[in-house]
């Protein structure tokens, strides 16, 4: 099932080298001497040891099933190889050594006792030029299984733990010693021929409670490729939305998928040569980066600076007053709040359930799964009071509010600090239920 994994790819890279150099790209930066945060899977002595990381990454997912489901699977990670020798400004440096494991899989293999795919890569040594490349073998497993959930619809419930299974034994050894033996930046590409995927971000109705029954440790399983399809499934470390893309304006990778290109390729600017020259030595990935800035001619850099994907209506919000078309500010750029007198945050309302809210609504919190910020778990249920009811430059909505019970309240409004959700995370005091 090549077209669906080569959908997934793009995507796929750009976890799987997720802070791989660390802007300011430089060997000797003290940022850089420990590198690979995400999606490590270290050896078990050394997890149980207490040091902040796992041997494990489990996930579980939906699948609609048709008459005769196959999954295909890729797992892929790097392994990392240290270099030392050679004449360069860079003596010694930690590489990345890219590894797939694929497997095809019928799903009613899966089902009861279940599957086990074997991870095992091996270590060597090469010497060439008086540079020498050290690997260490690396072993591991894919457990997989599944099973029918109970109820109408005959959804499959399937689970992907990956495991790191090295017997390396060494405790107290510091960081950079057991990413010598772990799986670093590991991720799960899924693919489903005869099956459709049921997003866990976005369920329908009938499926979220079974999505709530799911559970993912150190993952973040999402749908990937042509929005709209359920057939490829990536099972990240990091936290993405569904049918996440790479902006068409990024001209290569800068190894910080997450961030933003104009941010980093400024910052790559204001190297010294010398630090350039550095940065170039530590790896071939990083010197073609280095030589892409270098060489980035004035309007591909204008390119990074912004855009604008689409602007439109959004159905449920209303303008008061209703106006018969846009009226726009003469001279005003687009992203002047003056620009566009059809939008008024004091009087705009926005309908939820069948009620209308506006600037000084009283609502329920009920943070949504997609969010990003782990803390807003501490919010549900309170009450909070609407400040404002804002539509940004995508045709989104969202409400700022201020939380009822907060001391900071007050302060916080006074400089216009709120917190912001969807509508769909709010439910108006007082409606029915």
């Amino acid at each position: 099932m090549t077209a669906p994994m080569d959908i997934a790819r793009q995507i796929a890279d750009a976890v799987l080298y997720e802070g791989y150099l660390l802007y300011p790209y430089r060997a000797s930066a003290r940022k850089n001497q420990i590198r690979w945060q995400w999606g490590v899977l270290a050896p078990p002595a050394y997890a149980a040891a207490g040091h902040g990381e796992h041997a494990t990454s489990h996930s579980e997912f939906l699948l609609e099933p048709g008459i005769d489901p196959v999954l295909h699977l890729r797992l892929r990670f790097l392994q990392v190889q240290h270099r030392s020798g050679g004449d360069g400004p860079v003596p010694e440096f930690d590489e990345a050594v890219e590894h797939e494991i694929d497997a095809v899989l019928p799903v009613s293999e899966l089902m009861g006792t279940g599957q086990v795919v074997p991870v095992n890569v091996p270590g060597g040594t090469e010497t060439a030029d008086g540079v020498t490349r050290e690997r260490w073998p690396l072993h591991g497993e894919i457990r997989l299984s599944g099973h029918v959930l109970e109820g109408p619809y005959g959804i499959l419930q399937l689970s992907v733990e990956v495991v790191n299974t090295a017997e390396w034994a060494d405790p107290e050894a510091g960081r950079h010693l057991a990413l010598r033996h772990s799986l670093i930046a590991a991720h799960t590409v899924l693919a489903v021929t005869d099956g459709e995927f049921i997003s866990l971000l976005d369920p329908p109705e009938w499926a979220k409670p079974a999505v709530e029954s799911c559970r993912n440790e150190r993952t973040w399983p999402v749908m990937v490729g042509e929005s709209g399809r359920r057939d490829v499934l990536l099972i990240s470390p990091i936290i993405l939305y569904d049918y996440p893309q790479i902006a068409p304006e990024s001209a290569g990778d800068l190894f910080d998928g997450t961030e933003i290109d104009e941010i980093l390729t400024l910052r790559t600017m204001t190297l010294t040569d010398e630090e350039k020259a550095e940065a170039r030595a530590t790896d071939e990935r990083a010197r073609k980066l280095m030589d892409r800035v270098d060489s980035m001619p004035p309007e591909m850099l204008d390119k990074l600076h912004g855009a604008i994907r689409y602007l439109g209506e959004t159905p449920g919000i209303r303008k008061e007053p209703d106006p018969i078309e846009t009226i726009t500010t003469p001279g005003a750029p687009w992203w002047d709040p003056g620009a566009d007198a059809s939008v008024d945050p004091e009087t705009d309302s926005v309908t939820i359930g069948g009620v209308e809210v506006a600037k000084g609504s009283k609502v329920l919190l009920m943070p949504g799964s997609r969010r990003a910020d782990a803390q807003d778990m501490f919010l549900e249920g309170r009450t909070a009071t609407v400040a404002a009811v804002l539509l940004d430059v995508d045709g989104n909505t969202h409400v700022a509010v201020t939380i009822d019970d907060d001391p900071g309240a007050e302060i916080s409004a006074a400089h216009g600090r709120f917190r912001y959700f969807a509508p769909d995370e709010l439910t108006p005091v007082g409606a029915p239920s």
